[in-house]
């Protein structure tokens, strides 16, 4: 079996089972919800204009903002809450998915049962108050199972919405299919992508199959067919579910950004702990806010940051020093404001960097930011999806007086090949990465020194500082990887040819292979 499909299957059990777990409890409660709603309305049209206006509002949100949008605001209920109560609860993960997939599958049930209930004939329900029914009994009795295709069509609609839309939970730290997806792209796995995509069809379709079972079971008033379709659902969602909950408990969480590098070090990382005897897991694709905030509420007990992406985004300085005195003063602040110990740098930086073909840039005569702000007007730039929200670009655009023709935001990955065709004509690319190289890129001097340094720095949750099992673990790690072996490790990942796992594997025989002063090893295992 080809090793990327065979890696896909073993995180199989774990992927499907977070994302049937969030996908099925955001569904049920939308349904509790949603139902009862309907039916309080559809007397009442005031009422069931605001519903159907607010769910149809949710529906305007993209689903990914819609998911982001309740990690801040539920971790800011849990600090009160841990304030006020004295006890928190987990903001990460499957509580803000949960929310957020809920409010997403409303508007369908809502309408549709709105909908299937005031299409039925006035005379039907004249009749029925005719012959003695009260209005709860011709509502029980007679107009909902009139309406029960409506309403079921509705039900259905946003099963695979909910289903379609748990792919995206993954930069808010809930397990789930879209796990494939976004580490495919970042390391342009595509089976991981393809593997992702199929499952999630194929759930979706088996959940709206077994839902049609029991719509023509209720239709047509088969009691067979409405258990048969009943009983499918509920093995479909324990034959996910049990692999997952059967697995042993994890001791120690890992948080990963979402690009190829973190991938390697948090796979390193892992690595590390589980030679120690130690089970780990890793919280990949988390998003520069979402995974400081994690570590700084526990949820999270070890990650990878840069010293620069802290100095800008989390401390707001707009200063820059030198390499060392922005480490101490980093360091100083994570205790001083969260308790949060910063273990130390990896030994390399990986810092933002504008980059251009080296053809382009010797034609035009570019080696500096200085030398590129006379001619950005005519030139087009790509960034990733933070970069031009970063203090770094403001600083930049503000000293050097910068202004492009035209920015353009796309998955990192995509970024080198768009700037080697000359779809853009600058990046703002990475200094570890590999890929300046293998495409033959001009870095752009920062004469103004606007750039803070990126060093690689490991952090450990405040609830972790006194782990000794962790820091020793981790420790080795401190100063022993140079940004060559660690563009050979991202370029590894990055281009496809191996796993983060793999690379991972590759980076830490190189550590030992420098440590003992031997030669280079083979290829990539």
């Amino acid at each position: 079996m080809n090793s990327q499909l065979a890696e896909a299957w073993a995180h199989l059990p774990a992927y499907l089972g977070g994302h049937v777990a969030v996908s099925v409890t955001a569904l049920l409660l939308g349904l509790a919800i949603s139902l009862p709603l309907a039916l309080l309305s559809l007397r009442r049209p005031t009422l069931r204009r605001l519903l159907l206006g607010f769910a149809s509002v949710v529906q305007t949100i993209p689903s990914l903002a819609l998911l982001a949008l309740f990690y801040p605001l539920l971790l800011g209920l849990a600090a009160l809450s841990e304030r006020v109560f004295g006890a928190g609860f987990s903001a990460l993960g499957f509580l803000p998915s949960v929310l957020a997939l809920t409010l997403y599958s409303m508007l369908p049930v809502l309408r549709n049962t709105v909908t299937g209930l005031m299409g039925i004939d006035p005379a039907i329900n004249e009749a029925a108050l005719g012959v003695g029914m009260t209005r709860r009994q011709s509502l029980l009795m007679v107009e909902l199972p009139l309406a029960l295709p409506v309403i079921m069509a509705g039900v259905r609609t946003a099963a695979i919405w909910v289903i379609g839309a748990a792919t995206l939970s993954t930069p808010i730290g809930q397990t789930s299919l879209g796990n494939y997806i976004f580490t495919g792209l970042q390391t342009q796995n595509w089976v991981f992508v393809l593997f992702g995509c199929a499952v999630a069809a194929l759930f979706a379709l088996a959940v709206d199959q077994l839902l049609a079972l029991m719509e023509n079971g209720l239709t047509q008033r088969r009691r067979a067919r409405v258990t048969a379709g009943g009983i499918g659902l509920l093995l479909l969602t324990a034959a996910a579910l049990v692999p997952g909950l059967s697995q042993a408990r994890v001791t120690y969480v890992i948080g990963a950004k979402p690009f190829a590098e973190q991938y390697v070090l948090a796979a390193l990382m892992q690595q590390r702990l589980q030679e120690a005897g130690h089970t780990a897991t890793i919280r990949e694709g988390l998003g520069s806010a979402v995974i400081f905030n994690a570590l700084a509420a526990g949820e999270i007990d070890a990650y990878v940051d840069y010293s620069g992406t802290l100095w800008s985004n989390q401390m707001h300085r707009n200063d820059v020093k030198p390499r060392t005195e922005v480490l101490a003063d980093v360091a100083q602040w994570l205790d001083r404001e969260h308790g949060i110990v910063m273990l130390g740098s990896l030994g390399f930086e990986n810092a933002y960097a504008l980059a251009m073909p080296r053809p382009r840039a010797d034609a035009l005569g570019i080696r500096t930011l200085a030398d590129l702000a006379g001619r950005a007007s005519n030139l087009s730039i790509a960034g990733d999806y933070e970069f031009f929200g970063r203090p770094e670009w403001e600083a930049i655009r503000k000293a050097y007086g910068i202004a492009f023709r035209e920015q353009r935001q796309m998955q990192p990955e995509f970024m080198y090949e768009a700037v080697s065709h000359g779809d853009v004509d600058v990046i703002a690319g990475y200094t570890s990465d590999g890929r300046i190289a293998q495409y033959d890129l001009t870095v752009l001097a920062d004469p103004k020194h606007v750039i803070p340094p990126y060093d690689a720095i490991v952090l450990i949750s405040a609830k972790r500082k006194d782990d000794k099992a962790l820091l020793a673990a981790l420790r080795p790690l401190i100063g022993a990887i140079d940004v060559t072996s660690m563009r050979g490790a991202n370029l590894r990942a990055a281009d496809g040819k191996a796993s983060p796992r793999d690379a991972a594997q590759w980076l830490s025989d190189e550590i030992q292979r420098k440590q003992a002063g031997t030669k280079p090893g083979g290829p990539v295992r």
